[in-house]
């Protein structure tokens, strides 16, 4: 089969691998449509330290049924699934508490941090566990469910907020999560949802997608127009999908006391916590990892068009063409959000 392999950072190739083994529990799919994850552009330079090559990397896929395992009974060939990128063991402490996300052996499709190396997504076939697998409506395109494993995280992070019918948020970050936590959060009954990006292109595809309101922080002041359309208090909760100092600190900023702060982005190691603000105003701040059960629902949201993801897709193309669309990605071509490639 042909795999788009990562040689080595800032270098990938179409190359021949062999078509993956399936064990008695697992399902090889052909793979109809992969999308480029923003961590999959930080991976290519090893940046992220989770990539090491050589790598198959891409965890973000739809396909076909192509065979199954012994043990597999519940599908046929040419069925239409998606998978989780978490493979999880289903045994351990944080398993058997439902929390599959923070498995203790917690694998991750497409990544290869030192401990383990999982071929992904980007080649004509993957092998992958029954357990993480799901049947496509038909009404969901290949490339529309390449964005489920997106949604998901999304809607797991708004999940975690503690929410009310009614209630405001604050959505800092509106590149790919955050435009689809701003959907999920009005699918859960929000009725203010604030959008917050230095680009002005991002903020308009915001306003479309369902945000109330739109703040570009380099020519406004973030947390004083969400206190003004919240009289005076700030919104009851708000989702940080970044990861660095600043929009940590908006998001705090945001929120009014005893509200709830959910920390989605995570490029950056460690952030500067303005911790008065957190302690005095009794705030709630909580992580978000991946998704951990999320994909029926995300899958009938998207189904019944409560979020929608055809405005975040930018370009589909062939496999081969991976390598450069990777380059675009990697020097932030403007205009690009979602690349999804067919192999």
């Amino acid at each position: 089969m042909d795999a788009l392999l990562l040689k080595e950072y800032l270098n990938l190739e179409i190359v021949p691998m062999p078509v993956p083994e399936i064990g008695p529990d697992d399902v090889l799919v052909r793979v109809r449509a992969c999308g480029i994850c923003g961590s999959d552009v930080h991976g290519f330079d090893g940046s992220t330290g989770r990539r090491i090559p050589p790598l198959v990397m891409g965890h973000e896929a739809a396909g076909e049924v192509a065979a199954a395992g012994a043990h597999v009974r519940d599908l046929a060939i040419g069925d239409r699934v998606t998978f989780d990128s978490t493979i999880y063991c289903g045994h351990c402490f944080f398993c058997t508490r439902g929390d599959i996300n923070l498995c203790d052996h917690r694998q991750v499709l497409g990544v290869s941090p030192g401990e383990y190396r999982r071929h992904g997504a980007f080649a004509e076939y993957v092998a992958v566990p029954r357990r993480i697998m799901y049947r496509l409506p038909a009404n969901l395109t290949y490339e529309q469910a390449a964005l489920i494993e997106a949604v998901s995280v999304a809607v797991h992070a708004v999940n975690l907020t503690p929410l009310r019918m009614g209630s405001s948020a604050v959505v800092v970050g509106s590149g790919m999560i955050g435009l689809l936590a701003i959907q999920a959060l009005r699918a859960a009954g929000c009725t203010q949802v604030v959008a917050v990006d230095p680009e002005e292109s991002r903020l308009a595809v915001a306003r479309q997608l369902g945000a109330t309101l739109t703040i570009n922080p380099k020519t406004g002041d973030a947390a004083a127009a969400v206190r003004e359309i919240t009289d005076g208090r700030g919104a009851d909760a708000a989702l940080e999908c970044v990861g660095s100092t600043d929009p940590i600190r908006t998001a705090i900023a945001s929120v009014r006391k005893g509200g709830a702060v959910t920390l989605v982005g995570n490029i950056a190691p460690a952030i500067d916590l303005p911790l008065q603000a957190v302690v005095t105003r009794q705030i709630r701040v909580q992580g978000s990892c991946a998704s951990c059960g999320e994909y029926p629902a995300s899958i009938d949201l998207m189904a019944k068009g409560a979020i929608r993801v055809d405005p975040l897709i930018s370009a589909v193309a062939p496999l081969v063409e991976g390598p450069a669309w990777f380059g675009r990605l990697y020097r932030h071509e403007p205009g690009l959000m979602k690349v999804i490639l067919k192999p």
